[in-house]
C-alpha cells in the first residue's frame, strides 16, 4: 500500500479517518486501534500523523515512523453453543434478526467474475419456487460481517433475492484478514473497483431465473452507503437506499435514475453537513429522492451488533426503507 499525505486523500479516506476519530473520541475504539486504523488507511506512521492533523484531530501521541505498527487488539464476539446452532448472529439485538437455517429461506455462497477476478458473495433467497425483485448489499467498513449477512437475510424474509458482496475477494476475503487492516484495504481498492464489482453483481442478478431483472435495487450502510450512493450514479438501478454514507461527487449527480430513500442520523453532524448541497443537486437533477433524518441517534445507529444501535429508530429506518422500495422496486 502506497504511502498517501494528508492532501492526497480521497474521499472515503477522509471520511474514515474522521469516523474512526469519532470512535475514538467516545471510547468505542482504544488510542492504539484508532492508530493502526489510519496507518492502514495511509500506508505509514508519518503519514498517520499527518492525516489526523489534517483532519482536525486534536493531538494524539503517534509512535515514530521508525517505530513498529502497534499490535492489534482483539476482541472476538462470544457466541454459545446454542447460538451457533441456531445459526444465531453474534451480538445481533434487533427483533428483525433473521438467524442462519431459517426454514422459509435458502442461503448460500456464490462466485462472480468482476475485472478478470472472482468475486465471492452471499445469496439470500425465498426457498418457495417464483421470480423475485432483487436488492444488493454493501457492507460497511468492516467487509462482509455475519451482520450484512443477516441484513440480506432479512431482505429475503420480505421477498426479495439479497446479494451481498465481499469487496476484499481479491484480497483473500474478509474473513482471512487482520480486522483494522480492511478499511485501508477498502480505501486503496478505489471506488471504482467496487462499483465495477455490484455492476457484475447486477449482471449475475440478472441471469438468475429466480429474479425479475428488471426490479434490481441496492442498500449500504457507512463506508456501505457511500458505495450505495455511487453505484446509483453509475447503474440502472430502480432504487437505493443508502444509510449516513458519503454524497457521490455531485457532478455526476444528475446521472441517478433510482428513486433514492437517504438515511441520516441527527447527531451525525459529520456526514448531515453535505446534505444541503446534495439535495440542492438532487433537486436541479430532477432526481426522485427523500432525505430522512432519525431523531436522538448517531452514526451507524442501525447496525445491531454495535453500541450505536438504537432499536425504535432503526426499526423505523428499516420499515421506512421497505415501503420505498415496495412503491420503487
Amino acid at each position: 500500500m502506497a504511502e498517501k499525505q494528508a492532501g492526497e486523500l480521497g474521499k472515503f479516506e477522509r471520511y474514515l479517518v474522521e469516523e474512526f476519530y469519532d470512535d475514538y473520541r467516545e471510547g468505542s475504539i482504544s488510542r492504539r486501534t484508532f492508530i493502526r486504523r489510519v496507518a492502514f488507511i495511509t500506508g505509514s506512521m508519518a503519514a498517520a500523523s499527518t492525516a489526523m492533523l489534517a483532519v482536525g484531530c486534536q493531538p494524539i501521541e503517534v509512535p515514530a515512523a521508525t517505530d513498529p505498527m502497534p499490535e492489534a487488539e482483539e476482541t472476538p464476539t462470544a457466541q454459545s453453543e446454542a447460538e451457533a446452532e441456531a445459526g444465531a448472529v453474534p451480538g445481533a439485538q434487533s427483533p428483525l434478526s433473521v438467524p442462519e437455517g431459517d426454514p422459509e429461506l435458502t442461503t448460500e455462497d456464490v462466485t462472480f467474475t468482476s475485472q478478470d477476478a472472482e468475486i465471492t458473495a452471499y445469496l439470500a433467497r425465498p426457498v418457495a419456487e417464483g421470480t423475485y425483485p432483487a436488492v444488493m448489499v454493501c457492507h460497511e467498513n468492516r467487509g462482509l460481517t455475519p451482520h450484512i449477512r443477516d441484513v440480506a437475510r432479512r431482505f429475503a424474509k420480505q421477498g426479495y433475492v439479497a446479494i451481498a458482496p465481499d469487496l476484499l475477494a481479491r484480497e483473500g476475503g474478509t474473513d482471512t484478514l487482520e480486522r483494522d487492516a480492511v478499511p485501508g484495504l477498502l480505501t486503496d481498492a478505489g471506488v471504482e473497483r467496487h462499483v465495477a464489482d455490484f455492476a457484475a453483481a447486477f449482471a449475475y442478478l440478472q441471469a438468475q431465473e429466480f429474479v425479475e431483472a428488471e426490479r434490481i435495487g441496492m442498500n449500504g450502510y457507512c463506508f456501505g452507503g457511500g458505495i450505495t450512493w455511487q453505484c446509483a450514479t453509475q447503474l440502472p438501478l430502480k432504487a437505493a437506499a443508502p444509510f449516513y454514507g458519503p454524497a457521490p461527487d455531485l457532478d455526476q449527480v444528475p446521472n441517478i435514475q433510482a428513486a433514492v430513500l437517504g438515511v441520516y442520523a441527527e447527531q451525525d453532524e459529520r456526514i448531515n453537513a453535505g446534505i444541503p448541497d446534495l439535495e440542492a443537486a438532487l433537486d436541479a437533477a430532477g432526481v426522485t429522492y427523500e432525505i430522512k433524518i432519525y431523531p436522538g441517534v448517531n452514526h451507524a445507529f442501525h447496525n445491531d451488533t454495535g453500541e450505536r444501535y438504537v432499536e425504535e429508530q432503526a426499526t423505523q429506518a428499516w420499515n421506512d426503507m421497505l415501503a420505498w422500495f415496495e412503491q420503487y422496486i
